[in-house]
């Protein structure tokens, strides 16, 4: 098997994998990585989205050679317990979630945005998150979060 070599959350990681293995799998069956959640299984619905490359991207269906030489970010590269994210607090402050199970890839669509943009309007926001799906029902509590940490990181 090939090895594919990539940026994961601030480090260097090699894999030797088949090279069409989804990128969902080697995180969470190979390396730990358990904040991208299988949801659709076919790019709908955002649980699986990581970061590459500064974009939001679902690795339900990414191969693993489209990841190659590139840098990825999961939930749990953002941040930490002790430092989290702006984002982070923001989504604790406007209890923003309820289950859990859509959050991590609503801060990763929400983080790739505010790395693009890091002043949306409202608008913006929604339609950012708009590739997420929530049956919480919580999207207005998390488009508040996410301006929230717009705010924040402007403040800095």
């Amino acid at each position: 098997m090939p090895t594919i070599q990539f940026q994961l959350n601030g480090a260097a990681i090699a894999v030797d994998t088949d090279p069409d293995h989804a990128l969902l799998d080697v995180l969470r069956g190979r390396l730990g990585i358990t904040g991208p959640h299988f949801g659709c299984g076919a790019g709908e619905c955002g649980a699986c989205h990581v970061i590459v490359d500064d974009r939001a991207m679902t690795s339900c269906d990414m191969p693993m050679w489209s990841v190659a030489d590139k840098d990825v970010v999961t939930v749990e590269g953002l941040g930490t317990a002790e430092r989290p994210h702006p984002l982070q607090r923001a989504f604790i402050a406007e209890q923003a979630m309820q289950c859990g199970y859509c959050v991590s890839g609503i801060l990763i669509s929400a983080a790739a945005l505010l790395k693009r943009n890091p002043s949306p309007t409202e608008a913006e926001v929604r339609t950012a998150l708009d590739r997420n799906l929530c049956r919480c029902g919580s999207h207005n509590r998390m488009v508040r979060a996410v301006l929230r940490a717009a705010s924040e990181m402007a403040a800095r």
